[in-house]
């Protein structure tokens, strides 16, 4: 026989998998926008495509103290002709950690990805690359911070 306690589990797994499977809401994005136009036959109009245009594509912190925590705003603008959508930014190490707008930025419209790097462990030239992936032309955009890390005792 099954006791009232046992079913319990069973109910509870039940009404999450209900509440997960919701679809709609306002988070969802048109296949209009993420959507390149370009193809294999080279046919496409890449004029109409968003392009991503940063002020500076390197910042160099100069010298901080190993151990120190600095971090800097890349700011960019849409200069193409529809949303711009970053899909992914990623970075060559884990010292090194990347926020952006997961929202479509508007044609015209300016943002920033900000990168906050570590220098715990890190001594000497620092050169940290990010990768960002947008519905652009080309699809990547690369963009460097580098630092001088010294000792706190130099």
């Amino acid at each position: 026989m099954f006791k009232k306690a046992s079913l319990f589990p069973f109910i509870i797994i039940a009404f999450v998998f209900l509440i997960s499977c919701k679809r709609g809401g306002n988070n969802e994005l048109s296949t209009d926008i993420v959507n390149n136009p370009n193809s294999a036959n080279r046919k496409s109009d890449l004029s109409v495509l968003p392009q991503i245009k940063f002020e500076e594509e390197v910042h160099d912190f100069g010298k901080i103290i190993e151990g120190e925590t600095v971090s800097y705003s890349f700011k960019f603008k849409n200069t193409g002709k529809s949303d711009l959508v970053i899909a992914d930014v990623s970075t060559s190490c884990g010292c090194t950690v990347p926020s952006y707008p997961k929202t479509p930025v508007r044609p015209g419209d300016e943002e920033v990805i900000k990168v906050a790097f570590s220098s715990a462990g890190k001594r000497g030239y620092q050169s940290k690359t990010i990768v960002v992936v947008a519905n652009t032309q080309p699809n990547t955009t690369i963009i460097k911070i580098k630092a001088q890390v010294v000792s706190p005792g130099d």
